[in-house]
């Protein structure tokens, strides 16, 4: 593997880079990054978890801070990926004083402009949003020196193309543009080939399409009976960090509020929350003071957390590029993860689908009964009190044991002593809406999502 030094980067950016604790080039980096320094155009075929953001924004930020006046923007499918690329951009530009600005829809446009009037020098925005920036003549697009499509096909799902073409066309002719995509279909190739010239095609092509130290299972289960069934799952794995998805906003709602009634410690994450909600949930998420999230699919794009053990699948994905990303957010930096994805017997043919495409097949693994559940809460009692022993500050319990010791035999002491560690199973039912099952993209019905484009 190459390192950040042997690719001719600034002293300030190997510098953030080793902030953020990266030592070594991936694949598509150590490709990308020599190219892009040099001004070639560029086309990057990758899938999700391999580093492309790093990818782009080091070269992006290396250039503008030797530029004055000009400008780099990163177009994005979504709000949260708007987010995500933009906070780490500005890890990696912290030191050589470049700064990015996330523009999407549903914040405050005025706030927006007033954040633009101060010259941020990367923007990242979604294609509605940039557009109304555009038409408002809020963003200088004659000083943008670079431009970025990030998740191209995932645009290109959205109904977003047109609009990308509208913003390029006011960008000048002799940009630097660099596009990334996990698949390349025809449409994506045509965009190309009108406003790429000579592009250079870097592809990255997996051993895997799934990562191949996540171990992948699957339950078929009822509907009425899944709430249940993921309860026992997490008491039998005990999970350090779970992402739990769901298909729906309304549904991560009432996952995580049920969670949370029977005694876990869950917050939920999707679309609909402020920004400042958002923040504070991943903040939780990353530091351990929340052990399960619960998630929709566009929320989670992009999310970067590490330490993540387990995933569920709520609801099964409705295509095997969400299943991808789904899993793709545990077995990072070479640890293992463990991938559960709940089925109904009329979702069995989506999770065949899934399945020949990503080339790996799923265990099917059994329901776990109520007594597994309650011996999987006992092992975590006994952890907890194994752990607990080691620490220096219980002297001054043990006074207080003696005297219980006087009266009572050690085995009752401790039965009793777990007891109170271990949580009563709730057996209260739970209902949630129930879920449509999923419809597989259709490319050809590109058009069809363009009604919803504007919510970015």
């Amino acid at each position: 593997m190459t390192t950040f030094y042997e690719l001719g980067l600034s002293h300030l950016v190997i510098r953030a880079v080793a902030d953020m604790g990266f030592e070594e080039a991936t694949p598509i980096q150590e490709k990308t990054i020599p190219l892009a320094m040099e001004g070639e155009n560029i086309i990057g075929q990758a899938q999700t978890g391999t580093g492309k953001t790093a990818a782009f924004a080091i070269p992006l930020i290396e250039k503008l801070s030797m530029e004055n006046g000009k400008r780099g923007l990163v177009i994005t499918p979504t709000r949260e990926l708007a987010v995500q690329v933009a906070e780490e951009v500005n890890r990696i530009g912290s030191h050589v004083g470049v700064r990015a600005l996330p523009i999407y829809g549903g914040q405050d446009i005025n706030r927006q402009i007033k954040s633009l009037k101060k010259n941020p020098q990367i923007i990242v925005g979604t294609p509605g949003r940039l557009m109304d920036h555009m038409r408002r003549r809020t963003i200088k697009m004659q000083e943008v020196s670079n431009v970025v499509l990030d998740e191209a096909d995932e645009m290109l799902n959205m109904g977003f193309i047109e609009d990308i073409e509208n913003i390029l066309k006011e960008v000048p002719e002799d940009r630097q543009t660099l596009l990334f995509s996990a698949t390349m279909p025809k449409p994506i190739q045509n965009l190309a080939s009108r406003f790429m010239k000579n592009p250079k095609l870097i592809k990255i092509t997996p051993k895997e399409v799934t990562v191949p130290n996540i171990e992948q299972n699957y339950l078929e289960v009822q509907e009425r009976d899944k709430f249940d069934v993921l309860c026992r799952l997490l008491d039998i794995q005990s999970p350090e960090l779970a992402i739990v998805f769901g298909r729906t906003k309304r549904r991560v709602d009432e996952l995580y509020e049920a969670l949370s009634k029977r005694g876990y410690s869950a917050e939920g994450l999707h679309g609909d929350l402020t920004q400042s909600r958002r923040n504070t949930v991943l903040r939780h998420f990353k530091e351990g003071v929340t052990d399960i999230l619960v998630a929709t699919d566009v929320a989670a794009r992009g999310l970067d957390v590490s330490g993540v053990t387990h995933v569920y699948n709520f609801d099964i994905p409705q295509d095997p590029e969400s299943y991808v990303h789904r899993i793709g957010r545990t077995g990072r930096a070479g640890k293992t993860g463990l991938a559960t994805t709940f089925v109904t017997r009329r979702e069995l043919n989506q999770l065949k689908t899934i399945e020949q495409v990503t080339k790996r097949r799923m265990k099917r693994k059994p329901i776990p009964t109520v007594n597994e559940a309650v011996v999987g809460q006992q092992r975590m009692a006994i952890d907890n009190l194994l752990k607990t022993a080691q620490e220096k500050d219980i002297a001054k319990y043990k006074e207080a044991a003696d005297q219980l010791l006087e009266v009572n035999d050690s085995v009752t002491l401790l039965a009793a002593a777990l007891k109170l560690l271990t949580k009563e199973l709730d057996t209260t039912p739970v209902k949630l809406t129930e879920e449509a099952p999923p419809r597989q993209k259709k490319s050809k019905k590109a058009p069809q999502h363009r009604r919803n484009k504007r919510r970015n």
